[in-house]
């Protein structure tokens, strides 16, 4: 039974921990002023990866700089990147960290995807409106 109890507690601690990464990729976006973005927990849907942090950036330039950000702040807190595409066109950026996926759309090309929907079973994660500042309201 204590292996049983340690396996699960093992699990949970893995699960905090990728959403706290989650979370800080998420806040790595809202510093570049990234739109809309969302966490989808896939923990119980997904045999690839635990969560999807999905935004928007308006230009492809902004979509390359929240990427340039995530990136930054990920590797500071020392999380690997496995893989990046996309990243040169500045259209859909997908970064590949395990166990969360960071997919930053440029806006025009969100909606065509619509990953929400195609993961609508996935729990949403609440994002602290502390992330976004006076800006709360109308980001998130």
């Amino acid at each position: 039974m204590s292996d049983q109890n340690s396996s699960e507690t093992a699990l949970k601690s893995s699960v905090d921990s990728s959403k706290e990464k989650a979370l800080l990729s998420a806040r790595a976006g809202i510093d570049k002023k990234a739109e809309n973005v969302r966490i989808l927990n896939l923990t119980n849907i997904s045999g690839f990866t635990d969560y999807f942090v999905v935004c928007s950036g308006m230009s492809d330039r902004q979509v390359q700089s929240i990427a340039d950000s995530v990136e930054h702040v990920m590797s500071g807190a020392g999380y690997d990147l496995l893989s990046m595409e996309g990243y040169s066109d500045g259209r859909w950026v997908l970064m590949d960290f395990g166990d969360i996926v960071v997919h930053i759309f440029l806006d025009a090309l969100r909606e065509y995807y619509d990953l929400e929907n195609l993961w609508a079973d996935a729990p949403r994660v609440k994002i602290p409106s502390e992330f976004y500042g006076p800006a709360a309201s109308r980001l998130n």
